[in-house]
């Protein structure tokens, strides 16, 4: 008997739009859903203001459509569970934030994504495109996939976009941010996909898996559990041969549960990955300890690491409003 994921749904092909429902509906009039299509939109964006569009597929609530607000992105293009939104999504969620100042593009590294969000940006409004790339586990900067460093961009571009006038100079800001910020995750159990209720990979009960995507891609290497400082040792060892931090130098550090992990799991983590820093002498600018990039109930977490000077910290310090992260 294959066994299946317990879910609390209406009809399993409607979760998409009754969720996006009931997330507007969460905001208390701060966004509005655009008509015919699974977008949504902030009500209050300033005129001549440079516009930032985030999006992807659902089923990793909060992101991305949870980071619609004050300071962080004017809208969000909606896919359905773990894949890219379509073109026509993307259109309208561009035409309902542009106020003539162009429109960023920030996503993770996916060909879905790739593809549609390119095809959208075909007609005739201004568009830039930045990638995440923060996944140490993939190889190559090109081969890399977006996971929950993508947080700490959104909290960089909707930063810029706030204040600065121009789209090039938003793309400089978010293009520093993305060159400086790392991540690796880990999984025990894999999540569910809702339509059919199935697991997305078999992991055995005394195993862990290093480097594992938010779609259960396969990760670096599969071993038996180990204890949380071993787990967090290894993993920051990734991070930080990819990325050295010299003595002195400032981070942001994001420790994101992977759906189902509790917040107890993640506070032990995030106390080794402060210890690690302050052995390496590096200082830490802010710690967020959360949920904010997740697959269903997969168990696990990653650990992201943005570098950090007096002109990022800027914006990554100004207040922000949103369904999935407020910051005073």
């Amino acid at each position: 008997m294959v066994r299946k994921a317990k879910k609390i749904f209406n009809d399993p092909r409607n979760v998409v739009p009754e969720m996006l429902d009931g997330l507007v509906a969460a905001y208390n009039g701060r966004v509005k859903k655009l008509d015919g299509v699974n977008a949504m939109a902030r009500v209050d964006i300033p005129a001549g203001k440079v516009a930032l569009l985030i999006g992807g597929g659902s089923g990793h609530e909060p992101a991305y459509h949870g980071f619609v607000g004050d300071n962080m992105a004017d809208g969000a293009a909606l896919g359905n569970v773990f894949a890219a939104p379509t073109p026509d999504i993307i259109l309208e969620a561009t035409r309902a934030i542009h106020r003539g100042k162009g429109v960023l593009y920030l996503y993770g590294n996916y060909a879905g994504d790739i593809l549609n969000f390119d095809m959208a940006a075909e007609e005739g409004i201004e568009v830039r495109t930045l990638l995440v790339r923060d996944d140490v586990a993939c190889g190559p900067v090109e081969n890399r996939r977006g996971i929950a460093g993508a947080m700490l961009a959104v909290k960089i571009a909707g930063g810029a976009a706030a204040t600065l006038d121009t789209l090039d100079d938003v793309v400089r800001v978010t293009s520093r941010a993305l060159e400086n910020i790392r991540s690796i995750s880990v999984a025990l159990y894999a999540g569910s996909i809702p339509e059919t209720g199935e697991f997305t990979f078999e992991l055995a009960d005394d195993e862990i898996e290093i480097g594992m995507g938010v779609h259960g891609e396969a990760g670096v290497w599969r071993e038996k559990m180990v204890s949380t400082d071993t787990l967090v040792d290894r993993m920051m060892e990734f991070i930080l041969r990819d990325m050295p931090l010299q003595r002195g130098e400032e981070v942001c550090v994001l420790i994101n549960g992977a759906g189902s992990t509790t917040a107890m799991e993640l506070l032990i983590a995030n106390r080794r990955v402060l210890q690690v820093l302050a052995e390496n002498g590096v200082t830490v600018h802010e710690c967020v300890v959360g949920s904010l990039f997740t697959t269903q109930e997969m168990a696990g977490f990653s650990i992201s690491l943005m570098r950090v000077d007096d002109e990022l910290k800027r914006y990554y310090d100004m207040p922000i409003r949103s369904f999935g992260w407020t910051k005073w």
